[in-house]
């Protein structure tokens, strides 16, 4: 009779922190492993703790209620099968990222993972100990082996694993989404199961952590790199998959091959995801912002919408003498269509009583951007009091090219908790926002249709605050700004690479000026959804005081 192995896999959403109700997802997932009969039920990576729990881990006490919570569903789980769940494990002075199998009401097995990530986001090198090279675990007719998250990247685990007699492959994974990632991902294991000739199940949690998106897009690849599954990006699922034991070893059972959505479809989606999350595990149920009528607060607004609802988001118009009579339509309209309420509170009176306040001191100098900045400042200052108010978490708008040259005023329109497109240049934002009026999802929860007015996606982008302001004014054009950003910060290309590219000199150096110099404000922005490798605060780490400037030409 032919062998089978039945694998559930939770592919879940954690919390940072919460222990108990981390375990009680996983027992919820268990439970429904032992009604269809699973032969082993598997969890992400340091799914006990949340992913990342960052220097929380350092915390020796925070470690022991992580093993006793573990300790606790080992008991819970003692009658029926294996389960495999990611959390830390301390012996002695010294702390893994391991792997905990739990059978029969006690610990049958850890894996410790060797390959500790110390790049873009991750910096697990000087929190955990890298562990032995390890072998198979035997669960059942099989002989598992589990190389954690960044073990399947590299050769040496992987082939370690299988020259100790592992049968398939187990990869728990805490992998955070960036454009493109998927196709990195499945690179890396296509090469693994080439090497090792064993079936690989690739399984990654989902949900979003600060800035960190996790996308699931959990898959099972057999030998010679053939698709046996793919499972959905960003929904969490328990799923079910089979094995059997043919003449040529173990091999998966075709599964389903979920859609995988497109870059557009994928950011969009990591945006509303990232800030549902930070929303619900920080405690916040609705938000707030300032609606310009200009096209990054529209995009916001609409992914506000879609992440918690049009009910919970609260528009705010602040117009000053220098807002045009077509932004407050185009703010009017862009909360009509979304369906959320819109609140004014023009902001010409304060402005007044604050320039007449500091006019003995301004008396003779020139008016300029310190004038203009006052604009800013009072709408941070209403919004931040509407949220304390009425405990309605502020959003704020800048996109990444503004973040990047410091085209925002600190303690003004950066003010807020969040900021769900800190990480998408301003050419981006243009697409995105045509991308969601032609695009619904069963995900979204705002309407479907032209949520954002073309007039909103089509005018010259424009800070009003002084007569006739343009973004273009201060600026390069988009579209030269963002491609000599890229450059600079996603490449970390030279000056003389960009020039060679077809820019001008006196141009590239003013946009290098402007990066080095709003350092200090990027360490005091509000966190945003991570898209990209090279996003501000873990991705890009930047001295703020720095005389160094490229001398290249």
């Amino acid at each position: 009779m032919t062998r089978r192995f039945r694998l559930t896999m939770g592919q879940l959403n954690p919390t940072v922190g919460d222990l108990e109700g981390n375990a009680d997802k996983a027992y919820a997932a268990w439970e429904e492993g032992r009604a269809a009969g699973a032969d082993l039920v598997a969890l992400p990576e340091m799914f006990i703790a949340g992913y990342q729990p960052q220097d929380l881990i350092m915390r020796p006490q925070f470690v022991a209620e992580a093993e006793a919570a573990i300790a606790r569903l080992a008991e819970r789980c003692a009658e029926g099968p294996p389960l495999a769940i990611g959390g830390p494990y301390r012996e002695g002075g010294t702390l893994y990222n391991a792997y905990w199998v739990l059978e029969g009401g006690a610990v049958k097995a850890r894996a410790l993972k060797h390959c500790l990530p110390n790049e873009t986001v991750f910096d697990e090198v000087r929190l955990y100990t890298s562990a032995p090279l390890g072998g198979p675990v035997a669960i059942g007719p099989l002989r598992v082996g589990l190389p954690i998250c960044e073990d399947a990247w590299h050769e040496v685990v992987a082939e370690t694993l299988e020259e100790s007699g592992a049968q398939i492959l187990l990869v728990p994974n805490g992998s955070p989404y960036y454009r493109g990632k998927y196709d990195t991902r499945l690179n890396h294991m296509v090469a693994r199961v080439v090497e090792t000739g064993l079936p690989l199940v690739y399984l990654n949690m989902v949900g979003a952590q600060d800035d960190q998106v996790f996308d699931g897009a959990s898959f099972i690849l057999n030998p010679k790199g053939e698709l046996a599954a793919r499972y959905p990006a960003f929904e969490e699922q328990v799923i079910h998959a089979e094995f059997e034991e043919t003449n040529m070893g173990w091999r998966a059972l075709e599964g389903p091959i979920a859609e995988q959505p497109d870059a557009w479809e994928q950011d969009y989606r990591a945006m509303v995801m990232a800030l549902a999350d930070y929303c619900a595990k920080s405690g916040f149920g609705k938000v707030l912002l300032g609606l310009s009528g200009g096209i990054d607060s529209a995009l916001v607004a609409a992914i506000a919408a879609d992440a918690l609802g049009p009910e919970n988001v609260r528009c705010v118009m602040l117009p000053s003498e220098y807002t045009s009579d077509h932004s407050l339509e185009d703010a009017a309209g862009v909360a009509r269509a979304l369906g959320c309420r819109i609140d004014t509170l023009p902001i010409a009176g304060p402005r007044a009583a604050v320039t007449e306040t500091l006019s003995p001191l301004f008396n003779g100098a020139d008016p300029g951007i310190a004038e203009e900045n006052i604009q800013s400042r009072l709408r941070g200052l209403l919004l931040m009091a509407l949220s304390n108010k009425f405990g309605e978490m502020l959003l704020t708008t800048g996109n990444k090219s503004e973040v990047a040259v410091g085209y925002a005023t600190i303690y003004g329109d950066m003010s807020g908790g969040y900021n769900p497109i800190k990480d998408l240049y301003k050419t981006r934002v243009f697409e995105t926002c045509r991308w969601r009026n032609s695009h619904h999802r069963p995900w979204m929860k705002a309407p479907a249709g032209e949520v954002i007015p073309p007039r909103v996606i089509d005018k010259p982008p424009s800070a009003e605050l002084r007569a006739d302001q343009k973004d273009e004014d201060s600026l390069p054009p988009y579209d030269v700004l963002d491609a000599i950003l890229e450059g600079l910060i996603d490449r970390e290309a030279s000056v003389r690479d960009l020039v060679a590219d077809g820019f001008a000199y006196d141009t590239v150096k003013h946009v290098e000026h402007l990066i080095f110099t709003s350092e200090y404000k990027r360490f005091q922005s509000a966190p945003g959804a991570r898209l990209t490798k090279r996003a501000f605060w873990l991705d890009r780490r930047y001295p703020i005081v720095n005389r160094w400037r490229d001398g290249s030409r």
